[in-house]
């Protein structure tokens, strides 16, 4: 490889000593730490399939796969350490196999492939690992938002809008929103990752090549579900990069939402969620402190999360359509980072959620001070009493307003008021007496009377529930074929290269 122009005299040498420093090192302990075992399955896959294809007959290529077997024994990747004799890890390994069977026969290996699908393929096989790792901790976590729901499917808890008490509802009812924006988060990233799970290996430089390669073999060999047809796409299209972060990126997003909700029902103030001592630390200096820490490093820890994923996407961002360094290596690692602590979130919450209870006393007091109820008072007067519903919306308004004022409560204190809102405004005497009055505003008839598809009543949260179960065993399958697809893939590929180092 010549690095001068023919017309400039330069006897300076490869590599820079800043530039081996500042870029070539952390690149190579980036690929020594990450991706060592996809080049060695590139390495072993390109290998049969040029053997296969007759690229190469099986005299060669059995020497190239002792000389690679040789090298898998010899070198133990985490140990290296970056000298500037080569460029990088990839020449490291070529290097090698040089100097055991010769530059003619290792420089055969190299046939129709490039390191630019070279790259692309280490980086799609890394990243489909890592979808899959925090796929299964995603489902984890839906597990336990489900189990939690169909536990607290009766357990009355305070719904806020704008921070503000406004309706009862049921935790199992609140949990079961949480679970269906989860659950759509966990097909966008398998979405991304069906996207990632395409092959770049064949495209070459660019163009693919015109020896007699078999891509789809060499897809089948890494465990890909097909070839990325378009070679250009193949080194230029980072959509398998922005796919996946944006769907990281959706998915702690949305998590975060909820834990900001925890933080806030965990309040002294509202305090109707529980966390129990294994998960509460005391304050170093006040010892009637319960703080409820875990929920702050979830809400953080989200937050880093979303980040690292956003950050990947600024990478992106302006670069041209081509093959370059921006979405390479030391890129990748950076991503690599969203996903280590994406996973601690997904772990803490599965937790979290498995352990933490409703207070049911906190929230009895909340319901009745807040009047939350006041809604069904005002839709009942229509169904019972045959008001229009801006009549019987006036009607409740005042009993509120009225019961607020006195710092009474809906159940005993609203009573009175009613009758004398009802009269006022009709002219009559309401058909209500008391106890209808008091089922009437309870918080469990306002749960049970909305009945409707997706309301917090026991019928609805029913279907929901085996919905939810549904999907989470749908999930379950897909990713058992995904793993029983590549677990094929990979004996198939060890049986073969086996056979060419005459092992068999």
């Amino acid at each position: 490889m010549t690095r001068n122009s023919p017309n400039i005299s330069d006897t300076s040498v490869f590599p820079d000593p800043v530039y081996k420093d500042t870029v070539l090192r952390p690149l190579f302990d980036g690929a020594k730490n990450h991706h060592a075992e996809g080049f060695r399955r590139i390495d072993r896959a390109h290998l049969v399939m040029l053997h296969e294809t007759g690229i190469l007959d099986f005299e060669t290529a059995s020497k190239i796969a002792k000389a690679l077997d040789d090298i898998d024994h010899a070198i133990d990747p985490s140990t290296l350490v970056y000298t500037g004799e080569v460029e990088d890890f990839f020449f490291l390994i070529e290097k090698e196999l040089k100097s055991r069977i010769g530059v003619d026969v290792a420089g055969r290996l190299h046939t129709a492939r490039s390191r630019n699908d070279i790259d692309h393929t280490l980086f799609k096989l890394s990243l489909k690992d890592k979808i899959d790792w925090l796929s299964g901790k995603a489902r984890i976590l839906l597990e336990a938002l489900i189990n939690a729901a169909e536990r607290n499917d009766k357990t009355l808890i305070v719904a806020y809008t704008h921070g503000q008490p406004a309706q009862p509802t049921t935790f199992g009812h609140y949990l079961s929103a949480a679970i269906e924006v989860l659950i759509r988060d966990i097909e966008r990233l398998g979405e991304a990752r069906r996207i990632v799970d395409l092959s770049p290996m064949g495209a070459a430089a660019i163009t693919t090549s015109g020896f007699p390669i078999d891509r789809a073999r060499v897809a089948d060999l890494l465990g890909f579900s097909a070839p990325l047809r378009n070679s250009y796409s193949c080194i230029a299209a980072v959509d398998y990069t922005t796919s996946t972060y944006s769907a990281i990126e959706l998915m702690f997003l949305h998590l975060g939402r909820v834990i900001q909700d925890f933080q806030f029902w965990t309040s002294f103030e509202v305090g109707q969620i529980y966390v129990p001592n294994s998960l509460v630390q005391i304050s170093s200096i006040m010892p009637q402190k319960r703080n409820p820490v875990p929920i702050e490093h979830l809400r953080h820890l989200a937050s880093q999360t979303l980040g690292r994923a956003r950050t990947m996407l600024d990478i992106m961002h302006n670069t041209p359509f081509t093959d370059m360094n921006d979405s390479e290596g030391e890129s990748q690692g950076t991503g690599y980072e969203a996903f280590a602590t994406a996973g601690r979130v997904l772990d803490l919450f599965a937790s979290l959620v498995s352990q933490i209870t409703i207070d049911p006393a906190r929230v009895d007091q909340n319901i009745r001070r807040s009047c939350i109820t006041i809604t069904e008072l005002a839709d009942s007067l229509v169904r019972i009493e045959g008001l229009s519903f801006r009549q019987a919306h006036e009607i409740a308004a005042q009993v509120a307003k009225s019961v607020v004022a006195s710092h009474g409560d809906l159940p005993n204190s609203g009573y009175l008021p009613f009758r004398q809102a009802f009269a006022g405004l009709t002219q009559r005497e309401t058909k209500l007496d008391e106890e209808q009055f008091r089922h009437i505003v309870s918080p469990e008839h306002f749960v049970e009377v909305r009945a409707r598809f997706g309301g917090p009543a026991s019928d609805p949260m029913r279907e929901a529930i085996a919905a939810y179960r549904e999907a989470l065993l749908a999930f379950e399958k897909k990713a058992q074929r995904a793993a029983d697809h590549e677990a094929a893939m990979a004996a198939e590929l060890k049986l073969k290269f086996t056979a060419l180092t005459g092992a068999l």
